[in-house]
């Protein structure tokens, strides 16, 4: 069993066999820098690829999908019946299990967009599936409602609150969830007014947060094949930045977690 290193000026204080199997009374402080760290650190969790490929796959098909429509680029009020079951299976199915993933990566900020937008997309299908059953009456772009509304109320504080939180990641999400925060503000004005106009550029927004996280799932699907930055994602660090370099290192025992990277 590896020993469980002490804070700095800590207590470690192993035996002859460099191993600690009973308490000591004796505390003597151990300096430890990062050599220390990197060979002592142990892979304590299976590593996993960024479970925000996942998330943001399914979310980028079903948004494209629905935006596009909800911009009134094509289709009719009957359009919906036709895209809710890949809708609900890729933005809902596939962001929730990205959401239960992204616990084992320790990111927050994917946690919460993915449950959120999970929920939402399972049940958009859903209110779809009782539509086309009759259980439940179609919605129009030209009627308010403000239940509806207060779907993409919800959605849009938790997204903002998730785009701050991206901001200590990278610029590429960042604005993929700034796009996704003013698509679901103006969509609840739009449903809350019942004005077709407003929920046109609803689906814009929704258009433009589509597309890039498009370009977010192929930067970090580059970054997974090559091993090394592709495609700058804007991240806080200029190392991130830089075609061809290596933009993590899989050790961060800065982070308070020595083993494996937080994050994605």
């Amino acid at each position: 069993m590896t020993p469980t290193p002490a804070a700095p000026g800590g207590t470690y204080s192993p035996n002859a066999n460099g191993r600690s199997d009973e308490p000591s009374e004796r505390f003597e402080p151990v300096e430890m820098d990062k050599n220390w760290w990197d060979e002592r650190s142990r892979i304590v969790l299976t590593p996993i690829a960024a479970p925000s490929i996942m998330g943001l796959t399914g979310f980028m098909i079903a948004t494209l999908m629905v935006g596009a429509w909800q911009a009134g680029w094509y289709g009719s009020s009957s359009t919906p019946l036709t895209l809710w079951p890949l809708a609900m299976v890729a933005g809902g199915i596939l962001q929730s299990t990205a959401a239960v993933m992204s616990f084992r990566a320790r990111d927050g900020m994917a946690v919460a967009v993915h449950t959120a937008w999970g929920s939402f997309w399972i049940g958009w299908g859903i209110l779809q599936l009782l539509v086309a059953t009759h259980v439940h009456p179609a919605g129009s772009f030209t009627t308010s409602d403000p239940a509806f509304a207060f779907w993409f109320i919800g959605l849009a504080l938790i997204t903002f609150t998730c785009t701050i939180g991206a901001m200590a990641q990278n610029a590429v999400i960042t604005l993929t969830l700034a796009a996704l925060t003013g698509g679901a503000a103006i969509s609840a004005a739009g449903f809350w007014a019942g004005n077709e106009a407003t929920l046109h550029v609803g689906g814009w927004f929704f258009v433009v947060s589509a597309a890039l996280a498009w370009l977010a799932i192929t930067a970090l699907v580059l970054e997974h094949s090559y091993g090394r930055t592709i495609i700058p994602m804007g991240g806080p660090k200029r190392a991130e930045n830089v075609p061809g370099g290596r933009p993590t290192r899989p050790i961060q025992y800065a982070a308070g977690m020595p083993g494996a990277r937080v994050g994605q």
